[in-house]
This record gives C-alpha cells, sequence and structure tokens, in this order.
C-alpha cells in the first residue's frame, strides 16, 4: 500500500508521552500488573499491606477452625490413670481423636463418636474396673495359694457381680459394693454379723427412688448369707445417704404420704381434664382439687348379739321314779340298827298283804336341761391407710368467644344450662359423694392470657448452640474477608483498564469518519503523528476499498484488525486525529 503523506517541519507542540504498555484484562496479568505497583511502594507501606493481609487471613483460618471444630465431650467420668493410657493407646489405634483435660485427666472425644467408641472398647475389655466378677475365679491362682487368698479372690469376685446388677438400673451408671464379713466366735456375745456398703454413680441429675433404694439393699443381703437388710447401707456419689435409719422412718412416712396424696390429686384433676378439653377447648379449663385423706392404721375386731333370735343347741331330759322304801334305810340311827337283815327261806313266798305301805312308791324325779344359742356376729376389719375422707373440687371455664353484630369479637360467660351439665360431668368424674362432705365449685370466667405452655424454646436444643457456632464463625470470617483481605487485594491487583470501542463498532455507529489521503498533510504534529497518520491513511485506504479484494489486501485488513485488537488505545488516538482534520477541513471551507 502507497500512501503519499506530506511532511513539514513546522514546530509543533511537546509531544504527548506514549502510553502506558496495554495489559491483557487476565488473572496473570493483573497479577503482574500488582507486583510491580508493590514493589513501586515505599518499603514502610508494604510492610503494613503484608502484615494486614496477614492477619486477615490468620483470623479468618482461626474462626473457620473454631466454628468447624467439632464439640468434645468426655468419654468416661472416672478413670484409673492406667486403664487410661490404655484407653488412649487404643483410641490411637482406632483414629479417633481425642484430648486430654489438663485440669481433670478426663479423656475427650468429639460428641458425635461417643457412643460407637465405647461399644468398639467394651468389645475390647475396656474399662476394666466394671468388668471384675466371677470371671476372676477362672484366672490361674498359681500352686501354693493360701485360703485367705482364695477367700478374698470369691469375696471380690462377689462384690463386681453385685456392682453389675445394680448398674444395670436406669439412673446408675457405675456401682460399687464392699462387703464385711461375719466374724465368727465361740462367744455368742461376740459374733459380728455382716454387712455391706454400696456407693451408685447416677447418670446426669438423675436420682434414685426410694423403691429403688430398697430393691438394691434386698438385692445386696439376699446374696449374701446372714446379711440382714438393716445391715446394708447406700451412699451416692455426692455423698448423700439414701438409706435411713429408724429416727427417720417417720419422716420419711410424712413425705410418703405427701407424695401420694398429690398423685391421687393429680389423677382426679387429669380425668376433670380429659372429660371437659373435648367441650370447651384445649387451654380453656384450670381445674385443682385437694383430698383429704386418711392414713390411720385402724384394726377392730367387733361382737355383736341379737337377743331376738335364738336356737336351741342342746337338751337334756331326765327321769328318775323310785318304788317302795329303801330296805337298808329306817330304825334308830346307831350300831345296832346297822344290822343286816335276817335270813329267808329260799322258795318261801311272801305273805299277802304283808308290807304293803313299804311297796309303795317312795320319790319321784323329773329334770330337763335346755342349752341356747344367742345370735353373735364377731368382725375383725382393717382399715387400708390412704382412704379419702373428703374432696374439695375447683374447675374454671373460659368465656366463649362470639360476634356481636357490628362484627366485633366478643367474649360472653356460658349459659346456665351448659354450666350446670359441667358440673354434673364433673361430679360423676371425681365421685362426689356429699354425705362425707365433699365439695365442688364449677365457675366461668374470662382468662386474662393464654395460659399455654409454650414448646421448649428453640435455643436450649443441643443443637442449636452448634449450628449458632458454625454460623457465627462462618460470618466473623466473611466479616474479615469484606472488611479486612479484599481491601488489601485492591490496593493489591490495580483496576483493569475499561475496554475502548473498537473500529468496527464505531462504523456500526455511524461515528467512524471517511478515511482519505488528506489526513497525512498536518503539520502540528511531529513524528508521532506522521506516524499516526501514516496509518490511519493504511486503514482508511483498506476500510474504503471495494468489498472485491484481492489476497493481499485482505492479509493487511486482518492485521489492522488485530493491530485494533493488542492496542485499542492507539487506534483511538487515530480516530481523534481524524476527527480534528475533519473539523479544520469544514472550518477552512
Amino acid at each position: 500500500m502507497d500512501t503519499a503523506v506530506a511532511e513539514t517541519t513546522t514546530s509543533s507542540p511537546t509531544p504527548t508521552p506514549p502510553p502506558p504498555p496495554a495489559v491483557p484484562n487476565t488473572l496473570s496479568g493483573r497479577l503482574a500488573l500488582g507486583l510491580q505497583g508493590f514493589r513501586d511502594m515505599p518499603v514502610g507501606r508494604q510492610i503494613a499491606l503484608l502484615g494486614i493481609l496477614a492477619g486477615g487471613l490468620v483470623a479468618v483460618v482461626a474462626i473457620l477452625f473454631w466454628a468447624l471444630r467439632p464439640t468434645y465431650v468426655p468419654l468416661f467420668s472416672q478413670l484409673e490413670s492406667a486403664e487410661a493410657a490404655e484407653v488412649m493407646e487404643v483410641l490411637t489405634k482406632l483414629g479417633v481423636p481425642y484430648r486430654v483435660d489438663n485440669s481433670s485427666g478426663r479423656i475427650e472425644i468429639p460428641q458425635q463418636r461417643v457412643a460407637e467408641t465405647r461399644l468398639q472398647l467394651a468389645g475390647q475389655g475396656l474399662p476394666k474396673a466394671a468388668d471384675i466378677g466371677f470371671e476372676l475365679l477362672q484366672q490361674d491362682s498359681g500352686f501354693g495359694t493360701s485360703r485367705l487368698m482364695e477367700g478374698a479372690r470369691f469375696q471380690r469376685a462377689l462384690e463386681g457381680e453385685l456392682g453389675r446388677s445394680i448398674a444395670a438400673l436406669d439412673s446408675v451408671e457405675k456401682a460399687r459394693v464392699h462387703l464385711a464379713k461375719a466374724e465368727r466366735s465361740v462367744f455368742v456375745r461376740e459374733r459380728v454379723p455382716p454387712s455391706a456398703s454400696v456407693v451408685v454413680h447416677l447418670k446426669g441429675n438423675r436420682s434414685l427412688t426410694d423403691t429403688q433404694v430398697k430393691a438394691i439393699v434386698h438385692l445386696v443381703s439376699s446374696s449374701v448369707p446372714e446379711l440382714m437388710p438393716e445391715r446394708v447401707t447406700v451412699v451416692d456419689h455426692s455423698g448423700r445417704l439414701l438409706t435411713s435409719n429408724d429416727d427417720d422412718n417417720n419422716r420419711r412416712l410424712s413425705l410418703d404420704h405427701l407424695e401420694y396424696t398429690h398423685r391421687v390429686e393429680s389423677s382426679y384433676v387429669d380425668r376433670v381434664q380429659a372429660l371437659l378439653t373435648p367441650l370447651v377447648g384445649r387451654d380453656r379449663v384450670r381445674v385443682q382439687v385437694s383430698a383429704d385423706l386418711d392414713f390411720a392404721q385402724v384394726e377392730r375386731t367387733q361382737e355383736s348379739y341379737n337377743p331376738d333370735q335364738g336356737a336351741v343347741r342342746s337338751e337334756l331330759q331326765r327321769d328318775e321314779e323310785r318304788l317302795g322304801a329303801d330296805p337298808f334305810v329306817g330304825g334308830i340311827p346307831g350300831a345296832l340298827t346297822n344290822q343286816p337283815p335276817a335270813g329267808g327261806v329260799v322258795g318261801q313266798p311272801a305273805v299277802a298283804g304283808q308290807d304293803q305301805k313299804a311297796q309303795m312308791p317312795s320319790t319321784r324325779t323329773q329334770q330337763t336341761t335346755r342349752n341356747y344359742e344367742v345370735d353373735r356376729t364377731i368382725s375383725h376389719i382393717q382399715e387400708v391407710p390412704g382412704t379419702v375422707k373428703r374432696l374439695t373440687a375447683a374447675v374454671v371455664v373460659d368465656y366463649v368467644d362470639q360476634v356481636n353484630d357490628a362484627g366485633e369479637p366478643i367474649r360472653q360467660p356460658r349459659s346456665e344450662a351448659e354450666m350446670e351439665t359441667l358440673r354434673e360431668l364433673v361430679r360423676e368424674a371425681i365421685g362426689f359423694n356429699g354425705e362425707r362432705g365433699d365439695s365442688l365449685q364449677v365457675r366461668s370466667a374470662s382468662f386474662v392470657a393464654d395460659a399455654a405452655e409454650d414448646a421448649e424454646p428453640i435455643w436450649t436444643q443441643p443443637w442449636f448452640l452448634e449450628l449458632v457456632k458454625i454460623i457465627g464463625g462462618l460470618l466473623l470470617a466473611l466479616i474479615v474477608l469484606l472488611a479486612v483481605v479484599r481491601p488489601v487485594m485492591k490496593l493489591l491487583l490495580p483496576k483493569p483498564p475499561e475496554p475502548e470501542p473498537t473500529p468496527e463498532a464505531l462504523e456500526k455507529d455511524g461515528e467512524l469518519p471517511a478515511l482519505t489521503d488528506g489526513s497525512a498533510g498536518e503539520d502540528e504534529l511531529g513524528e508521532e503523528t506522521l506516524s499516526l497518520s501514516q496509518e490511519s491513511t493504511s486503514i482508511a485506504s483498506l476500510l474504503s476499498a471495494p468489498k472485491e479484494l484481492d489476497r493481499q489486501q485482505q492479509l493487511d485488513l486482518e492485521a489492522i484488525r488485530e493491530m485494533v485488537r493488542e492496542d485499542p488505545k492507539r487506534v483511538v488516538q487515530v480516530m481523534k486525529q481524524w476527527l480534528g482534520e475533519d473539523s479544520k477541513s469544514a472550518n477552512g471551507q
């Protein structure tokens, strides 16, 4: 392409410094330019920027590490030092992360792996302190073991088995039993009966009921010969004595009575609420019941008689009659009258009419004895303690929600007919008995506020604190990134240059002027202006050529387009020069 360029020697102003080399809009190019700008900074500013950047990154990493770090909880509450070392060795082999509390020496592992790790340790026989039982007797004790040692091993095995049995209770985490053997003596007064003491470690804040304590006492006393329940003492891990002596029986009995009364009252309340809730709505009824119970233990024997009713149990009748006089009775008392009768003649008949008076009956006796049974009732009555002497119940029902004529919500008391129906239902529910002095009050009143028990707050859930910890850590890390790291990176990485409009875009918008050879005659520009004019002339000749171009022209056109893409600022300067020349030529005409 031959283009005539007019060269002039006229003076021109101070040449404009060449523009800085274009930086490609890529990450590597921006990093290179940022490093160049960082080198040009003063040393103090460089150190400050590096310190801020390093501090921000360290803070972000620390916050993320704290937020995403798992929560550690104790694996076992109490372990011996030797046993804790064995547990740590097994944890290392299993690959379970753990840490040791410096203050208490407890081994802590991530919370989500506690159950799994305990099962794995139990499979390997750890911890051993809670697993000593009758398998201790299976160990080889060696030859020559004394009887004393054998007895001590048996006692230790029995204590371990009892501890296992007690630890099977739901509220007990661990138990330890100590047995004191009976001391045998030939003297009865010097014999000491066996005794036992039990130490229980409870789970969390749980406690043992009186029934459970009695069960532990009877379990231990039944496992040891001649051990009475009164000789067993139970203590919890906080040092509280759970078994009571005779002095505390009255106080404990009063507490039992109070607890039983509360259970009875609660049962009545539950009955009434379960009956009225479907009728009046949930949380719209309040019930209170007071029960007067009789805890007196009464044994009574009654014997009653009914004199109007009688029955013959037995009857004895005796009739006695004597005929004639007694031949041995009569005469004058004395020795002469006590003579035997004269002997008679055998076979001689008696003389008729002789002693007729003596042959007449002398005595007649009749005796009757009857025994009668009188109606009698004997009753042996033993009254069960805890009977209800009197009930007092109070029921309050909320008002009814209604709408008045103006469409406004109002609250109205319930009708008397509805209240009477509720009274009848409550009477039947509690077993109302007016003869024993029971009292019942059912009223309708407007509840001031909804007294419904709210659900457990979400912030009390165990997962909520963990979630807050993670979210808070992420937010802090984001704040540090936006407030510290991002400004520093902006200073280190300069803003990429805005892309200048290309000649194709200007031509499409109608803003590209016609390029002519006359533009090369500008005298005000120096050598830079001449080069720009030459480039503009070549560009104009190519752009104004017909569409049918030969191969050489097409190559030149591609070269110019490549130049536009690589150095758009220089092309823009050429366009500005064209626009200036067009305006001058227009003013000259």
